[in-house]
């Protein structure tokens, strides 16, 4: 059975072609509208990686990232961000909230795809 990957995104049509492209590579994908509908659900199951946009209401990935990185269990399972924001801070702070990988959109199937299975090999998940 396929790694199991928790997709965060206010836009129903990003969350399913990241869900579309993750499953037809042999991943299972839960879907999550914002941050809090996502600590939900790491809360109910364990993900083996999170893949996060940063713009959203109520809470933005950054502060997700950094929520996550503070559960249980979660300090080390592997973060995408994918985000339109393309500026060399905005990758920073990316990468300072506890991201792995920051990917601008729109993300390559191939580059979803080969990050995800490149932080799962190395994160012992």
């Amino acid at each position: 059975m396929g790694k199991n990957v928790l997709l965060v995104d206010d836009s129903q049509i990003v969350l399913n072609l990241h869900r579309y492209i993750l499953e037809e590579a042999g991943f299972r994908c839960s879907l999550a509208e914002n941050g809090f509908v996502a600590l939900e659900l790491l809360a109910q199951d364990h993900f083996d990686l999170v893949v996060t946009d940063i713009n959203m209401p109520k809470m933005d990935g950054y502060e997700l990232t950094r929520k996550i990185r503070q559960m249980e269990g979660y300090e080390k399972v592997p973060i995408i961000i994918i985000s339109t924001e393309k500026e060399a801070q905005d990758k920073q702070k990316g990468m300072e909230a506890g991201a792995n990988v920051y990917i601008v959109k729109p993300a390559e199937p191939e580059d979803l795809i080969m990050n995800a299975n490149m932080l799962l090999a190395n994160s012992g998940n």
